[in-house]
This record gives structure tokens, C-alpha cells and sequence, in this order.
């Protein structure tokens, strides 16, 4: 059998956490935190379990000081407890009662508990213990029947106190941190605590340990700071997502530690364990209609945000109708041209309580035949990720939603995914979506389709483009190479959706017919108008952050490495 030190009394928070952990554990039960370490750090128990962060309270800063100055042990573990708080006090034995002038509590308990004692007993005095069980018991004696005290219901029936109030304070949890003798191994969601030694004076060292994780793209899950006690240098606690075994992560630590902060053992592992996410997630699975690189994509990081995911397509041993049954959310993640005939297929098999997650390049035909092959009770969004499965990730890259009147809480759930990771979101209506669509993606590939025929129609050589470019003309030569390096049947898919993208495409066609026209006429005097004209109706402020953005393309053009020969 295991032992566990924490903080007591018997029915405190610490101790209902203990159980919950491990229910067969002896529990070796503390007055204080530094006890509580000092008997796990002397071998006295095998683990010890102390809290470190609550949703009212925020962190529980002792906690890293003492846990800096063990010689082993490492944080493997959490457990979230919700905290039920109760007001009671002693019956009186007096006809009248009598006015609450003292409350009686653990420092940690009033900090919860600010706004409930503000407001129903601004005059009170607070009394703050360190033995509640002492206190209690000595209200009893004396019968200070104009006393009262604060914490859990169990432990204010346990003394006989009458409870005034239960559930003082809403939404107030508790994260407790397990400390044992050995590293937790991988589960796959985890999350891993790292404190800095006190560090020197330097301009920018903040930024650029947080720089070194955004880089690689590991999200931050807590950042702290404080001043050492003894050289009041500042000292860095964040916990990031990973363990310390994944490369990703033990790289970014191995080159903040070189090459930014440049001393040896300048960062101490807390510990690595399974990720603790103190939000309520109302989604446990998604499962995906469509095995492409996507699909795996999207999947890949909803699991490592502890999610259950369930990949089906023409060659998988689960069916899409099977998968739907045991998922929350479906998301369909196949060719365009074929997400309308799938949503028809398979939206009917949607239950109550479940949502649907279009990712696709066309908007207006899926979201009304989604709204009609579905009953009014599921859930419906649409979601363009503007980018391919080869994306390290999706921080700096564009998401377009389109919302309905059936978007609920499954789906600001997935939008707050996208968001935590760095996505920049967009919010269209169908058609704006599509209409933007035909400027940024349908008309861009049918002009690069078109510019490699005309090169073929007329034995142009590659080669010899290099020598008579100017790096404006470059640009259009950059995306026909782009588009015929890729996936051409996605492409192809591009070019052939419908919608409002359409009407881009053919004003375009006449708009060219005209300038060829007037070009071959030699309107000159036109063309220069229609120039100013279009230059008018253009933002001023979009041209020139635009032409910024070239300039720096000319700039990395313009080097030697970078010209084709």
C-alpha cells in the first residue's frame, strides 16, 4: 500500500483529493505545505499531494520555492477537485440569534471566498487559522455563538455546525500536484513544468524564451514570474504542452538554456505529466469522413488536446455510419466536388446533441444542403483552414468560418482549438466567403493554369523566362510553378466550384477581354486612366502594406542564392 502526505485535516480539500488519487492510500496528514514536502522529501511517504493552483485563488507560489529545494522528485501527476465551500455555525441557545461578527477560515479559503463575505458580511472580521479542526472545537467550548466559519460541508457537519449557507462560492476549483520519486512516462497529452534558476540582467530574455516555444509552435499552458528571495533575480515558471521526452520540446529547452539564457543547469524539469485542463470541455471524440492528409492533419492535434479521434474512408475497417454513432462531432473532410453528395449521404444519420463540421474551399452549396439533409437539432459550421496538411502549424495562418444559426457550443469549441493555436479567424457569410474564394484562390489558379498552357502553345522555354523576368513578372511565374508542384487534382477541384466565386471569374475574363482590346488598339491614354481609376478604389492603406510585402520579396529575390539559373 502507498502513502501520501498532504495537508489535513481529515475531509479537507487536500485529503478528498488524496482519496480520489488513490482511495487505498495511507495518508499521512500536515499542518503545513513545508511539512507536507519535508516527510515526502525524508522517505517518509511515497508521494505527496499539495495544492497549486484554484480558479479564484490563481497559483499557489509557496509550492515552487519548496519544491526547488528537494533533491528528487518530480511532479507526475494532477487531480481537479471542485470546491464546495459552506458557511455554518454553532446553535444558538438564545431565542433571538445572534449577528455574525467573526469568521473563521484558512487564509487560502478567504481569498475564494472575497466576493461572497464583501457582500453579505462586509463588517465581519476575519480570522485566519492554520488548524481549522482547533478552531472550530474552541468555538464549540466557549460557545461564541456570534462566530462563524468557512470551509467544506463536511467538515462544518463533522463539528455540528449549522450550515447558514452552502455553495458560497461558484465555479471554484482546485489543481493539486502529485509529487513522486520517479518521471511519469508519455501518455501522448501531457504537459511539463520548467522553473529557471535566478537570471541575469538582459534585454529581452523574457521574449525570447517565449519566442524559442512560439517558434517551434509548443503552446503555453501557465506563465509565472516572481524575484528570488535571496539575489532578487527574476526567476521564470511556465508550463508548456509536451513531455520533456518529445524532440520538439527537449530541443526548444536544450536551446533556451545554451543559447538564450547561455548557462549550464539554468532550467530545472519540474516534471512532466498528464495534461490538466482546468476549463470545462463539453466534446470528447470527433471523427472525420475523409482519410486524406487533413483529415489525419486536424486529427493528429485534436488528440494531443485529449480528444478521441476516429478516422473513416474507402479503406478503413470503421464506416463513416459506424463512427457516427460514437462521436460527438462529425467532420467531413473530402474533395469538393464531392462534400455535397457525402453530407446528403451521411448528414441524416446525425443524431441529437451531435454537430457537423464542414472543412471545405465552397460554402454556399454545402452549408444549405448540410441545413437540409440534417435535423434542426445539429449543430452546423463551416471551416476553411487556408493552408495543407505539410503546415508545421497553424499559428499565423488563415481560418474562414462561416457560422449558422445552428453554430452551439460544439462548435465555439472547435473555433477556440483553432484560436488557441495561433490561427488568424475570419468570419464570413456564405457568399462572401465564396466571392473572396474566386479572388484568392479560384481566379490565381485558372491564370497559372492558363500562363503554363501558353507557354506550352508556344514552345516557350523555361529557362529563358529567368533572363527577361523583372521580379514584378516573377510573381506570376512563382505561383504557376507553385500550383503545378502540388496536388494538381486539388487545384483542379479549386477551379470548379461554384457559387459566388463564379462572378469573379467571369467579370475577370471580361475585364481582360477589354484591356487586350484597348492594349492591341494602342489606348494608352485608357489604359493609364483605368489605372488611376482602380488605384482610387483601392485603400490607400492596403496598397502600401501590400507593396511593403513585395519589397521584402524583391529584397530575398534579389539575392544570389535565391536566382534561378
Amino acid at each position: 500500500m502507498s502513502s501520501i502526505a498532504t495537508i489535513g485535516p481529515v475531509g479537507s480539500d487536500c485529503y478528498q483529493a488524496a482519496c480520489q488519487y488513490d482511495q487505498d492510500a495511507e495518508l499521512l496528514l500536515f499542518r503545513k505545505l513545508s511539512d507536507t514536502i519535508e516527510a515526502f522529501s525524508k522517505g517518509e511517504a511515497d508521494y505527496a499531494l499539495i495544492p497549486v493552483y484554484n480558479t479564484r485563488e490563481g497559483e499557489v507560489k509557496e509550492y515552487f520555492r519548496l519544491v526547488l529545494k528537494m533533491e528528487e522528485g518530480y511532479w507526475i501527476d494532477n487531480v481537479v477537485l471542485p470546491i464546495h465551500l459552506s458557511l455554518g455555525s454553532i446553535a444558538n441557545e438564545e431565542p433571538a440569534p445572534t449577528a455574525i461578527s467573526t469568521i473563521v477560515g484558512r487564509g487560502s479559503v478567504f481569498k475564494q471566498c472575497d466576493e461572497y463575505i464583501e457582500d453579505n458580511f462586509p463588517d465581519a472580521t476575519l480570522m485566519a487559522v492554520q488548524d481549522i479542526e482547533q478552531a472550530m472545537m474552541e468555538i464549540r467550548q466557549k460557545k461564541r455563538y456570534d462566530h462563524a466559519v468557512i470551509d467544506s460541508e463536511e467538515l462544518v457537519k463533522k463539528y455540528g455546525f449549522d450550515l447558514i449557507a452552502r455553495e458560497v462560492v461558484p465555479h471554484n476549483r482546485t489543481r493539486f500536484a502529485v509529487i513522486g520519486k520517479k518521471r511519469a512516462p508519455l501518455t501522448g497529452y501531457d504537459a511539463t513544468a520548467v522553473i529557471t534558476q535566478p537570471l541575469k540582467d538582459r534585454v529581452g530574455m523574457l521574449a525570447d524564451i517565449l519566442g524559442e516555444f512560439t517558434r517551434r509552435g509548443i503552446n503555453i499552458l501557465d506563465l509565472q514570474s516572481e524575484n528570488d528571495i535571496k539575489t532578487q533575480k527574476l526567476r521564470i515558471y511556465v508550463e508548456i504542452e509536451g513531455h520533456i521526452k518529445d524532440k520538439n520540446l527537449k530541443d526548444a529547452l536544450t536551446t533556451i538554456e545554451s543559447n538564450v539564457i547561455q548557462e549550464e543547469a539554468a532550467l530545472k524539469i519540474l516534471g512532466s505529466f498528464p495534461r490538466v485542463d482546468m476549463r470545462v470541455k463539453k466534446i470528447k471524440s470527433f471523427g472525420f469522413i475523409g482519410s486524406g492528409g487533413m483529415s489525419n492533419w486536424f486529427a493528429e492535434r485534436l488528440e494531443n488536446e485529449g480528444y478521441t479521434t476516429y478516422i473513416t474512408g474507402r479503406s478503413s475497417s470503421l464506416t463513416p455510419s459506424q463512427m457516427i454513432d460514437m462521436v460527438d462531432v462529425v467532420m467531413i473532410c473530402v474533395p469538393i466536388s464531392v462534400t455535397s453528395e457525402i453530407i446528403k449521404k451521411y448528414g441524416p444519420l446525425l443524431q441529437d446533441g451531435q454537430a457537423l463540421i464542414i472543412l471545405a474551399g465552397e460554402s454556399e452549396n454545402t452549408l444549405q444542403t448540410a441545413l437540409l439533409s440534417t435535423s434542426h437539432t445539429i449543430e452546423i459550421m463551416f471551416v476553411h483552414n487556408l493552408w495543407g496538411p505539410q503546415a508545421l502549424t497553424m499559428k499565423d495562418k488563415n481560418a474562414a468560418i462561416v457560422r449558422t444559426s445552428r453554430s452551439g457550443s460544439f462548435c465555439s469549441e472547435f473555433e477556440a482549438f483553432l484560436y488557441k493555436y495561433g490561427a488568424d479567424i475570419y468570419q464570413d457569410n456564405a457568399q462572401k466567403h465564396d466571392l473572396l474564394m474566386g479572388v484568392s484562390q479560384k481566379l490565381p489558379t485558372i491564370i497559372s493554369v492558363a500562363l503554363a498552357m501558353t507557354l506550352d502553345q508556344h514552345s516557350i522555354n523555361c529557362e529563358d523566362i529567368n533572363s527577361h523576368s523583372t521580379l514584378t513578372s516573377l510573381y506570376g511565374v512563382l505561383a504557376m510553378s507553385r500550383i503545378h508542384s502540388q496536388n494538381p487534382r486539388t487545384y483542379a477541384e479549386i477551379m470548379a466550384t461554384t457559387g459566388a466565386g463564379k462572378k469573379i471569374v467571369r467579370s475577370f475574363a471580361g475585364n481582360l477581354s477589354r484591356l487586350i482590346d484597348l492594349a492591341e488598339q494602342g489606348q494608352i491614354e485608357k489604359l493609364h486612366g483605368i489605372m488611376e481609376k482602380n488605384t482610387k478604389a483601392l485603400n490607400p492603406s492596403f496598397l502600401q502594406s501590400r507593396m511593403k510585402q513585395a519589397q521584402a520579396v524583391d529584397d530575398l529575390m534579389s539575392t544570389p542564392s535565391m536566382k534561378m539559373r
